[in-house]
């Protein structure tokens, strides 16, 4: 029998009789529209310095350069560098507090001499710059007014790939304009964005758009739009939105204290490879692997040890080494966390006491060199007591000839090799004894230049 079509749905015939599919409906965009419109605000702002070379310089967290797809979206947004005279920017916010609390990203109001805010009612103010976060692109302004309609906050970690979401700001200067798309993907880490675990969307975003909200279809604000990824200085499908509960910490922060503080361990992590889960024995690649511990940081005094995999923190799984920067940044320095570790082969909870951030850095292999040499294609000898104490560490073994596997790894001529699989290495032998008990692949602590990285070595 046919299937029979109804505006209800799909009723398909089968051998146990009619199967009902489920309704497919189309999100109501204006409802949600509607509901938050007046609480969407334009900002512009005035830089008065008649010198060209005063004026601020939105940076892209690419580092800039012809080959930077972030560059031409921020050159098109700063618009033409004009040497004299007064200059504007464009951006957009949201009022958050009914007593005129505004969020809005940095680099909107970074530098400006003036800001002003414009409702969609049409009233205008000067806006006052209570606070700027680089760190996160979030800045507090304030105007002003009061019994303001304020936006409602959502929770990012309810967020979905693939459900619905609407951004409304002023592209281009165009107020008021809505866009919508679907989330394409959650925690997504950029260059330079370590501390912020971006939401990505396809909502069309534009020079202009910084600042605004991102809503789900509950009507309640999940990010703030901030970045595209462009080649052509347009919207081009991927744009990222910094999740609301991370800004709401910093707004806070700013408002109560006029600064922000941040959680730190005092360690460098670097992603868990198939290689490097097989070579310390998880079942697959997860956590976030610590390659290096600061001497006296919060987490060498709570037992952390390179080699040790973060597996959970305060009771969060940790997937990806880039979820764990961001949950730790929101500690507040001198509150106590709870690590879940993977440590030779078996988990194990560490306590450590939260510190005051000062940089962490997630380290990254490179590209080798060739030569030839043994089973691991390395020619290493002891390190000098001069070498030592330039490197800072007490023992290991610097590459002088790398090829083979160590070449496709990424090792390097100068590396220091300073542990086998999380153990310590102090000679050549011991070095050669652990490549020959090695089946498919080790894992080499590596020291190079200031950082120190596990490197996996795929054998046979």
């Amino acid at each position: 029998m046919a299937a029979l079509a109804a505006a209800g749905g799909t009723t398909v015939q089968s051998p146990a009789g009619p199967v009902q599919a489920p309704v497919q409906t189309v999100p109501d965009f204006a409802a949600v529209v509607d509901a938050n419109k007046a609480a969407v605000v334009n900002i512009t702002t005035t830089l008065l310095k008649t010198s060209s070379d005063e004026q601020p310089q939105f940076q892209s967290p690419f580092g800039g350069g012809e080959d930077d797809p972030f560059e031409q979206f921020f050159r098109h947004f700063q618009g033409p560098q004009a040497p004299q005279g007064p200059r504007q920017g464009l951006g957009s916010g949201f009022i958050v507090d009914k007593d005129g609390i505004i969020l809005t990203n940095a680099h909107v109001v970074d530098g400006a001499d003036e800001v002003r805010v414009k409702l969609p009612d049409r009233r205008e103010f000067k806006g006052k710059v209570v606070g700027i976060d680089t760190t996160t692109d979030i800045a507090v302004v304030k105007i002003a007014a009061t019994d303001l309609p304020a936006v409602k906050i959502g929770d990012p970690a309810k967020v979905h790939v693939g459900e619905w979401v609407l951004a409304i700001g002023s592209p281009f200067g165009f107020e008021n304009t809505v866009t919508a798309g679907i989330v394409s993907a959650t925690s997504r880490s950029l260059p330079e964005g370590s501390y912020v675990p971006f939401i990505q969307t396809d909502a069309a975003v534009n020079p202009g758009n910084s600042g605004g909200p991102l809503f789900n279809m509950r009507g309640e604000v999940i990010g703030i739009n901030s970045q595209i990824y462009s080649r052509s200085g347009g919207f081009q499908g991927i744009a990222f939105a910094i999740p609301i509960d991370a800004a709401m910490n910093v707004e806070q922060q700013l408002v109560a204290h006029g600064k922000v503080e941040r959680g730190r361990l005092g360690v460098t992590v670097q992603e868990v490879t198939q290689s490097l889960a097989k070579s310390f024995g998880l079942e697959r690649p997860r956590g976030a692997l610590v390659a290096q511990v600061e001497p006296g940081s919060p987490a060498d005094k709570g037992g952390l040890k390179s080699g040790d995999v973060i597996v959970g923190f305060n009771g969060k799984p940790i997937d990806q080494s880039n979820e764990l920067p961001p949950l730790v940044a929101q500690m507040k320095p001198g509150t106590q966390a709870k690590l879940d570790v993977w440590r030779n082969g078996r988990q194990t909870t560490l306590g450590v006491s939260v510190g005051a951030m000062k940089q962490e850095k997630t380290a990254s292999a490179g590209q080798g060199a060739p030569a030839e040499g043994g089973k691991l294609g390395l020619a290493v000898r002891p390190l000098t007591p001069e070498e030592r104490k330039e490197a800072g560490v007490n023992q290991g073994l610097v590459v002088e000839q790398v090829g083979g596997a160590a070449a496709r790894a990424g090792i390097r001529p100068g590396d220091v090799i300073t542990a086998v699989n999380g153990t310590p290495v102090k000679s050549v032998h011991e070095l050669r004894a652990a490549a020959d008990k090695a089946k498919d692949g080790i894992a080499l602590l590596v020291r190079r230049g200031d950082q120190s990285l596990f490197v996996p070595l795929e054998l046979g």
